[in-house]
């Protein structure tokens, strides 16, 4: 019989690609992930990895488990959902990732809809990119998220990951009429490895050229500072540009950002998830879109 823990393991392999990641990523060492995999191979009776020196690679036994690991870690979440349904409404801990617009906008009423509407519910946030959510997700880490996607950036959400759309909202530039004006200048973006970086690039490739970015700065209200400081010019969403500061002026772009639940596939049913994305969505309502 093939251990659910283990198969977790070898999908995570799989995605991150060394051990030493897969451990970080689950909080084991190294050694005892290597034991938990070589346990896996003994109960799958073939090879499921290939090492080759300090580099590991999954056969094509285990790139055909991982696909299955899928499916079965996928039903232990639909099963788990079901367990939680007929113990009563929802209750305990409830960990919330969230990107800092949703988690200062979004997330205040949302926290307190779920506080009347389910007391004995602990909702406990942390801020997070949308990039590293899936990971999270996977891990355990979260059981539920607000994550982000725009225009020019692919969804970040891999396969494991079911998510719902919440709203949209349109993206301005500041201080110029379009991008193409802006060739010259400099630009503040998110830090490399951001999705809000990435859209900022992309968007300025789209317009044929590289931007020339000279601060990198995550939070928008500080993007807005520096912009309203003459420091370079920036992309920003609706809602953090419902009140620009002085000498600033926003124009609005065929640009939009897209905010979604994301959560494990499977636990779509889960008391607490369908509690969370009902809260979120009650608090939608109250955005100033």
């Amino acid at each position: 019989m093939l251990d659910p823990r283990k198969l977790r393991l070898l999908r995570e392999l799989a995605r991150r690609g060394t051990i030493a990641a897969v451990a970080e990523a689950v909080m084991f060492t190294p050694s005892a992930v290597s034991q938990h995999l070589g346990a896996l191979e003994r109960e799958a009776g073939v090879p499921l990895l290939e090492r080759t020196g300090r580099t590991v690679a999954l056969t094509p036994a285990g790139r055909l488990l991982v696909e299955h690991a899928d499916a079965v870690l996928e039903q232990l979440e639909r099963a788990s959902a079901a367990l939680a349904a007929v113990k009563g409404g929802p209750a305990g801990a409830l960990r919330i990732g969230a990107f800092p617009t949703a988690a200062r906008v979004l997330l205040p009423p949302a926290l307190a809809e779920l506080a009347g509407a389910h007391p004995r519910l602990e909702p406990m946030v942390s801020e997070i990119d949308p990039a590293d959510v899936s990971a999270a997700l996977r891990a355990g880490e979260l059981d539920v998220a607000l994550v982000h996607e725009y225009d020019f950036v692919p969804p970040v959400t891999d396969a494991s990951i079911e998510t719902e759309p919440l709203f949209s909202e349109p993206m301005y530039l500041t201080d110029r009429p379009s991008i193409a004006a802006a060739r010259a200048d400099a630009w503040i973006t998110g830090k490399p490895g951001t999705l809000c970086h990435t859209m900022a690039i992309r968007a300025c490739q789209a317009s044929g050229f590289e931007p020339r970015v000279r601060h990198h700065i995550d939070d928008f209200d500080t993007v807005l500072a520096f912009a309203a400081a003459g420091q370079g010019v920036a992309l920003v969403p609706h809602l953090a540009a419902t009140t620009p500061p002085n000498g600033v002026t926003l124009t609005r772009l065929d640009l939009s950002r897209r905010t979604l639940a994301a959560f494990r596939r499977g636990n779509s049913a889960h008391p607490a998830i369908k509690a969370a994305v009902a809260s979120f969505r009650t608090a939608t309502a109250t955005l100033p879109l």
